[in-house]
């Protein structure tokens, strides 16, 4: 696992430029290591990589129907939400269908239906359950979460580091206009064919989510 300090100095050497101790050392490196980071998140968005898989479970109170998914942003994606206390699977509902649930209110049992609420204070992303919980229950949320910037030397990539590394070296190829390697253009379509090769190989964890079949 490439660390950030690492992918920066595997650009640096391709580009022909001085290695650094900290990615921040001058500002070409500081540079570089935007591209980086712009790569990853490119990267992270193109496919619900493997690596990035988790369960939160939140418990839910009596009466309280909004809770908060800790850790999670906009760029998250919730993949399914199970009510492990009563083995039973919570079903989406547009927020129109929550509007009329709310003029028609039911007695408070236990969640079936979900609905996004926006993001907390901290950004975190909520959601709202209906009916109102009665009472404890356990939900366990699958959620896809995309890691934020890479700002130590030492933080690591969870996505494949091929495709991160070869975009952010187009990236730089292509802001400076390089005159004596690899093209722009050229880096660019490795960096696609990285990036469909990676995506082809973490499909084979999840082969069932590219089967579509009818509702």
């Amino acid at each position: 696992m490439k660390t950030h300090l690492e992918l920066v100095n595997n650009i640096l050497i391709r580009l022909r430029e001085r290695q650094v101790s900290t990615v921040n050392e001058n500002s070409y490196s500081t540079l570089i290591s935007v591209l980086v980071n712009d790569a990853k998140d490119f990267v992270q968005a193109a496919w619900q990589w493997s690596a990035l898989r988790e369960t939160i479970t939140i418990n839910t109170q009596a009466d309280t129907n909004v809770y908060t998914i800790t850790g999670t942003d906009s760029q998250s994606t919730v993949l399914d939400i199970t009510n492990t206390t009563r083995k039973e699977r919570l079903n989406y509902r547009s927020h129109a269908w929550f509007k009329g649930a709310a003029l028609n209110p039911t007695p408070a049992s236990s969640p079936m239906y979900y609905v996004f609420n926006g993001v907390d204070a901290s950004g975190y992303s909520q959601i709202k359950l209906s009916p109102t919980p009665n009472a404890a229950y356990a939900i366990d949320i699958d959620v896809i979460k995309r890691n934020g910037e890479l700002v130590a030397n030492t933080d690591t990539l969870s996505v494949p580091v091929l495709p991160v590394q070869a975009l952010a070296y187009a990236m730089a190829l292509e802001e400076r206009g390089e005159d004596g390697g690899m093209s722009a253009v050229s880096a660019k379509a490795l960096a696609a064919n990285f990036l469909s090769d990676a995506i082809a190989l973490d499909t084979q964890h999840y082969p069932e989510e590219l089967i579509w079949e009818a509702c």
